[in-house]
C-alpha cells in the first residue's frame, strides 16, 4: 500500500549550488533559471529548508528548485549537511553541484571586476587559498564538480544542460570522458584517468599533424595500432565492472579522463572509442574534448 502523504522524490529536486567564489555560480543559477528551476542566491544554509517549503517544492508548486549557497553565507561542510538530510528526509532529491576553477583564473577574475572576496584576508591570494581548504569537505560531498577555468559561458551552459536537462531523480549514473593533453595539466575534476602516450603519435606525420582524432585518418591510425586495440579493450571490460559499482554506491556522475601529449590526436580517438563502448552499455556518456582546439559543438560531442 502506497502512502500518498509521503512526497514523491520523483516531483521534487532541489540543487544546491556552491562553490569557489568567482567560480561561476551565478552563471549556473542562470541557465537552471532557464531551465525551469525556481532560483534563491546567497542563501544561509539553515534557511534552505525553510526557503523549499515556501516555494512549494514538495507540494509540487515548484518541483524543481536550486539554491546558491557559498561562503557569503557562512557555508560549513556541517550546515550543508544538515541542510541535505533534512531535504532528502522529507523526500527530496537533493543534487550538489560544486564550481571551481583554479587560483589564477580566480585572481584575474577578480582583479577584472574589481570586487571584494567574500573571505577576508590580507591579499586576494590568502582570500582564495582561505576559501578552498574552507571548502575541501564540501566539494568531496558534490555530487557534480565543474572546473570553469577554461570554460566560456557558452561551454558553461552546455555542460550544466548536459547534467540537468533530463530526469534527475530515478535514472542510471551518468559519465563524462574527458580528452586532454599532459602538457597543458591533467583535469582538475577526474575520477579515473588514463596516460595512451604510449601509442604512436600521429602528430610526426605531415599529413596527420593538422587534423584531430575525430578526423577518421587519424582515428584508424591510432585504433589500427595492435596496442590500442587491446587497450580500448581492457579498458572496457574495467568499466564493465567499475561502473555498475559506482552507481551501487549511490555516484550519480563519473568523469573518465584520458589524456596524450597534447591532447588532440590520441587522446580524442581513445576518449570516443571508450565512450562508444559505455554507450553500448545503455549508460549515458558525454564526450568533451578539453584541448583538441576545436570549435564549440566540435569539441562537445554527444
Amino acid at each position: 500500500m502506497v502512502d500518498e502523504s509521503t512526497p514523491d522524490p520523483h516531483d521534487a529536486t532541489v540543487v544546491v549550488i556552491t562553490g569557489m567564489s568567482g567560480a561561476g555560480k551565478s552563471g549556473a543559477a542562470n541557465v537552471l533559471e532557464d531551465l525551469g528551476y525556481f532560483v534563491v542566491e546567497n542563501l544561509p544554509p539553515a534557511l534552505v529548508g525553510e526557503v523549499v517549503d515556501r516555494a512549494g517544492v514538495v507540494d509540487g508548486l515548484r518541483p524543481r528548485a536550486a539554491v546558491v549557497v557559498d561562503s557569503r553565507g557562512g557555508l560549513t561542510a556541517d550546515d550543508l549537511d544538515d541542510a541535505i538530510i533534512g531535504l532528502e528526509g522529507r523526500g527530496i532529491h537533493t543534487i550538489i553541484l560544486f564550481l571551481d576553477a583554479d587560483d589564477a583564473t580566480l585572481v584575474k577574475r577578480y582583479e577584472e571586476v574589481r570586487r571584494p572576496h567574500p573571505v577576508d584576508a590580507s591579499t586576494l591570494g590568502e582570500s582564495i587559498a582561505e576559501e578552498r581548504h574552507g571548502l575541501e569537505e564540501v566539494r568531496a560531498a558534490a555530487d557534480v564538480v565543474i572546473d570553469t577555468s577554461d570554460l566560456s559561458v557558452h561551454d558553461l551552459r552546455r555542460r550544466i544542460e548536459d547534467a540537468f536537462t533530463r530526469d534527475l531523480s530515478f535514472r542510471s549514473m551518468r559519465v563524462d570522458v574527458t580528452s586532454f593533453g599532459f602538457k597543458r595539466g591533467t583535469p582538475r575534476v577526474v575520477d579515473v584517468m588514463f596516460d595512451v602516450r604510449f601509442l604512436p603519435n600521429p602528430h610526426w606525420l605531415p599529413e596527420l599533424r593538422p587534423l584531430t582524432g575525430l578526423d577518421s585518418s587519424v582515428r584508424e591510425y591510432v585504433l589500427g595500432n595492435a596496442d590500442a586495440q587491446k587497450f580500448v579493450a581492457d579498458v572496457g571490460s574495467m568499466l564493465d565492472f567499475l561502473l555498475p559499482r559506482y552507481e551501487a554506491e549511490g555516484k550519480s556522475y563519473l568523469t573518465i579522463a584520458i589524456g596524450c601529449t597534447g591532447g588532440r590526436h590520441r587522446s580524442v580517438a581513445i576518449a570516443e572509442s571508450v565512450a562508444d563502448h559505455i554507450r553500448s552499455r545503455a549508460i549515458d556518456v558525454t564526450v568533451h574534448h578539453r584541448d583538441a582546439g576545436l570549435s564549440g559543438d566540435e569539441a562537445h560531442r554527444h
